[in-house]
């Protein structure tokens, strides 16, 4: 009985010493996010992307209003808050400034392909000047290469996508013919490009 109590007691004392040493982990990373120098949760960031139509290729601007950073994202240099922070985007928050046309992206774009309530994905930081956005659309996940500044305490980057190889072209039909008639152009061509632009800061 006596051993018993004793072998109980010692797996008691295991258990306790795991869960403190875990629990104090915890502290010890909210502590270094909370301490860090630069951290995009507490920063001002603005998503901005131009899509285009007709066959002279006219640009349409518009941009996303919110993204949640879901991991990383804090560091002592921008550059170390910006490699791989996990970012998500709702496709709720478009905004073109044009209440008929978000109806109509959010809809019979994003509506129509699988599972992209929310866009996701990491960013990484290659040299002082390039870096690379994983971005998952379309249940299908892509790299976009990107150059980025920072001036300021300004990070500035530009990227170019295109939405084909997301698996996309069904989406982009579908929004291209409900918008038919408004992206008819004077040579009577209804087209919808499938490249768009990014321009992404963040000021911290």
């Amino acid at each position: 009985m006596k051993k018993l109590f004793l072998v109980l007691f010692t797996i008691c004392l295991s258990i306790s010493f795991t869960s403190c040493k875990s629990d104090k982990k915890e502290v010890k990373a909210s502590e270094a996010e909370k301490n860090a120098a630069f951290s995009i949760k507490n920063a001002s960031s603005e998503i901005n992307f131009t899509a285009y139509k007709f066959t002279e290729k006219k640009g349409v601007g518009g941009q996303f209003r919110q993204v949640d950073i879901t991991a990383g994202g804090s560091g002592n240099t921008i550059k170390e808050a910006i490699n791989n922070a996990e970012f998500s985007i709702p496709v709720s928050s478009l905004f073109t400034k044009d209440s008929s046309r978000d109806y109509k992206i959010q809809k019979f774009f994003f509506g129509v392909m699988n599972d992209t309530k929310l866009l996701s994905g990491k960013l990484l930081i290659e040299n002082d000047s390039i870096g690379a956005a994983v971005i998952k659309m379309n249940g299908i996940s892509e790299t976009v290469p990107f150059k980025y500044t920072i001036t300021n305490n300004t990070f500035a980057m530009n990227a170019n996508m295109d939405i084909t190889n997301w698996n996309a072209l069904d989406a982009l039909a579908s929004l291209n013919k409900v918008c038919e008639i408004l992206h008819t152009g004077a040579d009577g061509i209804s087209k919808t490009w499938s490249d768009v632009a990014l321009n992404i800061t963040t000021k911290f």
